[in-house]
This record gives structure tokens, C-alpha cells and sequence, in this order.
């Protein structure tokens, strides 16, 4: 039998009500350990080889961190060498940010990133983001609601910085011209997320990513800062030192490597989603393939929390060509229920997202979603549990219908993308509740950094989601983009002053350090056949890298962009 009430069966019984009763079951550790991906401990592995050789790590995620490497010497020779004094990988919200303050600071920067500038994890952002600026909340509170919510498990210092620092960063923001929802007397509006004692979520409408994103990419033209688009970074340059020395960078475009020599390296990739751990679909963005974990773990950074991501509850299960499509948590901030397919609230919506999208997926394990499959396909079921997707095939109620009934034009008016999605899905939000499901949202760990974004690897700085630490087990609704302007701009600053005091810079740049971790794998029996960094998901299909073109289709890669 297939798991859950038919779709038509279940959409029948629907009923829209402005008021239903809190569950009163509070499932607590329990429910995280039988149903939420990151306690499924045979997902993981050991790690093997280099500087956390011994950790726990995500089977996908250990495959790449412990891959050979996309080049050789060979490959380098005859390369033009460039140098600067700020090389920062990355064109979102954090690379845009570290960029601006290490020009602002007067060092010389080029920006390279993957895809073009601001195609990232920052433009799907929709919630908003948190700062403390209500009179009566305190980046105390802010503080204390960030470690329950990452069940302690977090670097306290880096969340101390993240929260003192953030009613600058929306004065920052502001500045740079980015647009905030007002109430009528011009004032700051504010919106509670899960896992928060107060309203403290700012935010314009449901796509805050794409309007920060907006004002920092013009920032960014408006500056000296030279940007490098298509041009991913496959491998870093260390110096005579061991000091991380520069980058090489893949110009997809004219087809060669280029050596870019830096006194300073900011790595801005952004997060792992496009991996889809276990089987689970996902929120990012086309490049989102965990690159800047890989480059700066073989050249020797530690790294932290590599077993725990973030699932976000609320992601499309139907249609299934748009599964993983994220809806924005400010929907449920606004009020908007979660309905099992008998139509029952089953938890409390704004408890701390991994809470949520562990029950979300006990009700579809236990036959209570809706399913809107064929009658042939199967959620995925494992021991009683569901540790990956549903095919997009089952889910439960996000009962947005309620809202509307509350507040007459709330969707129209505070969700346009809501709106939008709901055409895309044949549907109107505000007549019948969409069908979601866990998608995997959010790399809570990566690089170990100190506050001013310095990796262990003197040199190499890291800002935004490539960093561990920050977020702990959990990342509340809010915090990313915090996350990413805070150490951004630490990074930033940090890494102009560097590059000031350093001289003409590294006399030789090598790769020994690629060589290094060669020779850890082959002492280990690792295989060499696998490459890393993925630089796009593996079914994209390209032959080669360059088949990547502008987002267009090619006949190579048979790739059509939607």
C-alpha cells in the first residue's frame, strides 16, 4: 500500500478555518532521533585522510572531501599569473560583502565566482533577517534564542559577534540602499521566526535575499573591484610557508587556468544543497556543490560539524518537478497552519526548524501526509523512519487559506512569490494550501573560523555558509543572512589588513599541498578516480566543464536552463 491519504481524497476533506488547536504532544529529542536525517547515523562515515581524519562525516560529503583533485602540474603550465591583494571566491551575499569592505579599505580585490555575480543561495533567501533593533528585545535574548535553537552546540564567540554586530549591519544594509517593510510611521517592521523569544526577523515582502542581493551587486559595480564571472576556483596556491598564497581559477569561458596570486583568499562558496544528501531535494541554487569545503580542506583548514545540515520544513512535495521549491518560514510566522491529510495541526509551527521538518516526515512515515502519487510510487521508508525524499510524491498541508481568512490580502500583499510559485503549481494559495516537505536547505558546518573570519590556515579567510560553528546543529530562520554580512565584512576588513602588511607578497606559489594530500591518499588505499570539486551536480551532464556557457543549452551537455 502506498504511504498516506490520496491527494484528491485528502484535498476533499480540506476545509479552511482561521483558528485550530495546538497540539498538546511535545515529542522533544525523541523526535528528532527517530526521524530527522542528521540522527541517522549510518548516513556517515569516518573520515580518513586530512585535518579531521577521524570525524564523522556525511557518506556524499566524505566522498568529496577525500576526492583527488580536477589538475596537476601540467595542467598549470603556461598559465598566465595574475596577482592581487584580495582574492575572494564567491559572488553572493558574503563574498559581495568581504569584496566591498576589503576595496573600501584600499587593497586591491578580484571577485571570481562560479556562475555570474549574485547567482547564489542569497537570492532564494525569502524570510529575512534578524537583528535586535525592538525596544524591548536585546542581542542578549538574540544570543540566548541562537544557542537553545542550535541545542548548544555552537561557537559561542562567533555568535556573540553575530549578534552585537547586527544593528550595524541593517544601518549598513540601509546605506547601501536595501529596502525594509515599514509600518505607517516609517518604522522597522519586525516578524517572529521559529525558535525566537520576540519579533525580531526584518524584511521586505517574501524575497529580502533577492533585494539584498540586489543593492550589494550594484555596490559591487560601483566600486573598483574587479569581477570574474564563470570562473570557478578549483584549487588554492599555498606559499613557501604553507600560507595559503592565491587560487587557481577555471575561466569557463576562454577555457584555461589562470593563477591568480593573492597576499589574502576569502572563500565565499556558499553551501551544498545541489549535493541532495540523501536523496532529499533542494532550496539552492544551480551551483550550490559544496567547492570551497573541498579546496579549503586540502590545503589543510579545519573543519567542524560535518554530520549536520539543515532540512527546511517547508519546501514544495508537489508538483514533483518543483520539489524542494522553498516557501518561505514568514508564512508561518504570519500564522499559517500545519495540517496532516485528516487535516490535524501536529505541531507547534514555529518550533526550531529541525523539530518542524522531523515531524513533517513522522507524519508522512506514519501514513498520516498525502500522498499525490500514481498509486505505483513508494515514500522512501527505512526501519520505520524516513531518512531521505518522498519522491515528491507525499507531504503535508502548509494551510495558507487560514491566513487569508484572518487577514483578507495578507498573501497578496506580504507573499507576491507566494502568489507566483502557486500559478507555477496550478494553484491559488489563498484558496488551497500547497503540499510541502523537508528540503535539505542549509550546510550548518564548515570551516572553522575565529571572529574576524580567519580559517586555521594563515591566509585563507572564509564568510557565510562555507563556515562552521556560527549556527551549531540548528540555524534559526533569519541568522543566514546575518551570518553572511557580519563575517563578510570581518573578512573583508580582516583580509585588506593582511594583504597591507605583507610585503610584495609570496615569493613562490605552489601546489605542494595537493601533493601532500596525494600522498595521504594513496598511503590510505583511497581511490584517485574521483574528482573534487563537483563544480556543478553530477546531472548536469556536461563533458567538460566549459560546456557550462552562459546558461545556455548545449549540445554537449544537453542542459536546458529553467
Amino acid at each position: 500500500m502506498a504511504k498516506g491519504i490520496p491527494y484528491n481524497i485528502a484535498l476533499k476533506h480540506y476545509r479552511a478555518q482561521a483558528e485550530r488547536p495546538m497540539p498538546q504532544t511535545d515529542f522533544g529529542e525523541e523526535l528528532l532521533r527517530q526521524y530527522h536525517p542528521d540522527y541517522l547515523r549510518e548516513r556517515c562515515v569516518d573520515l580518513t585522510v586530512g585535518p579531521n581524519a577521524g570525524d564523522p562525516c556525511h557518506r556524499q560529503l566524505a566522498e568529496v572531501l577525500q576526492g583527488d583533485a580536477r589538475i596537476d602540474e601540467a595542467d598549470l603550465a603556461g598559465s598566465p599569473e595574475v596577482e592581487t591583494d584580495v582574492l575572494v571566491i564567491g559572488g553572493g551575499g558574503a563574498g559581495c560583502a568581504a569584496a566591498l569592505e576589503a576595496s573600501l579599505a584600499g587593497a586591491k580585490v578580484i571577485l571570481a565566482t562560479k556562475l555570474r555575480l549574485g547567482d547564489s543561495n542569497t537570492v532564494m533567501a525569502e524570510g529575512g533577517i534578524q537583528a535586535s533593533v525592538e525596544k524591548d528585545d536585546t542581542p542578549q535574548q538574540h544570543y540566548e534564542d541562537t544557542v537553545k535553537g542550535a541545542h548548544g552546540e555552537l561557537d559561542r564567540s562567533l555568535a556573540a559577534q553575530m549578534v552585537m554586530d547586527a544593528p550595524e549591519v541593517i544601518r549598513w544594509l540601509i546605506q547601501q540602499g536595501m529596502q525594509f517593510e515599514l509600518d505607517q510611521y516609517g518604522d522597522l517592521m519586525t516578524r517572529r521566526a521559529g525558535g525566537t523569544s520576540a519579533p525580531r526577523v526584518l524584511y521586505f515582502r517574501d524575497y529580502t535575499g533577492l533585494e539584498m542581493m540586489r543593492v550589494l551587486r550594484e555596490a559591487v559595480f560601483n566600486s573598483n573591484i574587479e569581477v570574474w564571472d564563470y570562473s570557478p576556483a578549483v584549487e588554492l596556491l599555498s606559499d613557501e610557508s604553507g600560507h595559503c598564497a592565491g587560487a587557481v581559477v577555471s575561466s569557463l569561458k576562454d577555457y584555461k587556468y589562470i593563477l591568480v596570486k593573492a597576499r589574502s583568499v576569502i572563500i565565499a562558496t556558499g553551501g551544498i544543497g545541489r549535493m541532495h544528501l540523501n536523496d532529499f531535494p533542494t532550496s539552492n541554487h544551480f551551483g550550490a556543490t559544496g567547492d570551497g569545503l573541498v579546496l579549503a580542506y586540502r590545503a589543510g583548514a579545519r573543519l567542524r560539524d560535518l554530520d549536520i545540515f539543515q532540512y527546511h520544513p517547508s519546501g514544495l512535495a508537489y508538483p514533483p518537478h518543483l520539489a524542494g521549491t522553498l516557501i518561505t518560514e514568514g508564512v508561518r510566522s504570519a500564522g499559517a497552519y500545519l495540517l496532516n491529510a485528516a487535516g490535524e495541526r501536529f505541531i507547534d509551527e514555529l518550533k526550531p526548524r529541525d523539530y518542524v521538518a522531523a515531524a513533517i516526515i513522522r507524519e508522512c512515515a506514519e501514513g498520516r501526509g498525502v500522498y499525490a502519487g500514481d498509486g505505483q510510487g513508494r515514500p522512501s521508508v527505512a526501519g520505520g523512519r524516513t531518512p531521505g525524499a518522498t519522491d515528491g510524491k507525499c507531504g503535508v498541508w502548509l494551510d495558507t487559506p487560514s491566513i487569508e481568512l484572518r487577514q483578507p490580502g495578507i498573501i497578496e500583499k506580504r507573499f507576491p512569490k507566494l502568489l507566483h510559485l502557486g500559478t507555477k503549481c496550478g494553484i491559488d494559495p489563498r484558496k488551497q494550501p500547497p503540499l510541502i516537505y523537508p528540503t535539505l536547505h542549509y550546510q550548518n558546518g564548515g570551516a572553522i573560523i575565529d571572529r574576524e573570519a580567519a580559517s586555521t590556515v594563515p591566509g585563507l579567510f572564509c564568510a557565510g555558509e562555507v563556515c562552521g560553528g556560527v549556527h551549531g546543529r540548528n540555524r534559526l530562520m533569519g541568522n543566514s543572512l546575518l551570518d553572511i554580512i557580519v563575517f563578510g565584512r570581518r573578512a573583508g576588513q580582516a583580509a585588506a589588513k593582511r594583504a597591507h602588511g605583507f610585503g610584495r607578497g609570496p615569493k613562490k606559489i605552489t601546489i605542494e599541498h595537493l601533493r601532500n594530500f596525494r600522498r595521504e591518499l594513496m598511503l590510505a588505499n583511497m581511490p584517485l578516480a574521483r574528482k573534487s570539486p563537483l563544480l556543478f551536480p553530477a546531472y548536469a551532464k556536461f563533458d567538460v566543464d566549459s560546456d557550462y556557457d552562459g546558461l545556455r543549452k548545449t549540445a554537449a551537455a544537453g542542459f536546458i536552463n529553467d
